[in-house]
């Protein structure tokens, strides 16, 4: 009877022990990280640096999974999964933010920021930081800007002033004001997803894009386009973010700790791809695979006329008030 008993009371004592056990080993939390651009790219490399941040600084709490090159969704569809939970944290272009709220708009508007340090500044000023919060109403909190650099015009033939790109058809991301700004030149704008953008050109499917150098370089678009304008007239930026109800679902302890680790991925990031603007640049021309065409003072000019209407013509829906605030980063 006391063997009985003495069974008894060891088998609830392991039973305990064992419930208190897998009350302590809780699966770690998934982050699933999903992007469109290739791993050698600077949003390739910040999600990397963030994964390789949290496993040293939140192993067996927190883990992160990377899907580069558009291996779970797009970027038309990734906004949606992280509403439904599919992916936690992405970084689409900043244009993909359209039908959620309109202001973001501004960094499409072309010709705006001079260069990289305009956009920085206009970024981390009062309200670059009001557009960084402006998804909270739809459900999404943004979590930083991530460069990826000034665009460039390539296409299939020499684009020197705007009457150059008549007629011609240009692939955009889905964007009313790119297709405005592309308009603006009497061309044809496309939206096509990113992941298409190779065999569209390489079949002449399409007559030119815009991008990156970094986006150029990473997906070969400069061994398919015999032109490539430097003209610098847009931003190719992207914001990093994830939905309200996830974000707030991470325990504030870990959640700081995660924070950090991707102010510290972003920040890496941006270097990154200050460094691939001008290291890619590079390599397309040792490449000699096709034309670097540096405008004059004067030509610059007029791309600037042509396109410069757009901005007026989505001002009452960014607001001139941000427009002006963007625009007095140049100074």
């Amino acid at each position: 009877m006391f063997r009985k008993i003495t069974t008894l009371v060891a088998t609830a004592a392991l039973s305990g022990l064992l419930v208190a056990g897998a009350a302590v080993a809780k699966d770690p939390i998934t982050i699933k990280f999903s992007h469109v651009v290739a791993e050698n790219t600077a949003k390739g490399q910040m999600a990397n640096k963030f994964k390789d941040l949290i496993a040293e600084r939140l192993a067996g709490k927190v883990q992160v999974e990377v899907f580069p090159s558009s291996q779970l969704f797009n970027d038309d569809g990734v906004l949606k999964a992280i509403l439904l939970g599919d992916v936690q944290i992405a970084a689409p272009a900043l244009s993909k933010f359209e039908s959620y709220t309109r202001q973001l708009q501004i960094f499409d508007l072309p010709f705006l920021f001079k260069d990289m340090a305009a956009v920085e500044k206009f970024q981390t000023s009062e309200k670059g930081i009001e557009l960084l919060d402006s998804l909270q109403k739809k459900g999404f909190v943004g979590l930083g800007y991530l460069h990826n650099g000034m665009k460039q015009l390539s296409s299939n033939s020499p684009l020197r002033v705007p009457s150059d790109a008549n007629g011609l058809k240009f692939r955009i991301m889905s964007s009313d004001v790119l297709a405005a700004q592309f308009q603006a030149l009497n061309a044809v704008p496309l939206k096509k997803p990113f992941s298409e953008v190779f065999t569209l050109l390489q079949t002449k499917a399409i007559d030119g894009q815009e991008n990156s150098w970094s986006n150029i370089y990473s997906q070969k678009f400069f061994e398919v386009q015999p032109y490539i304008t430097e003209s610098n007239h847009g931003l190719l930026d992207y914001m990093v973010v994830t939905s309200k109800e996830f974000w707030m679902s991470i325990p504030d302890d870990e959640r700081a700790i995660v924070r950090t680790a991707l102010d510290e991925a972003i920040a890496f990031g941006n270097k990154v791809a200050e460094d691939k603007s001008i290291g890619d640049r590079q390599l397309i021309l040792d490449s000699k695979r096709c034309e670097i065409i540096e405008l004059t003072d004067a030509e610059r000019s007029q791309w600037v006329e042509a396109m410069k209407p757009v901005w007026e013509q989505f001002e009452e829906e960014i607001g001139k008030d941000m427009i002006d605030a963007a625009y007095q980063s140049n100074m």
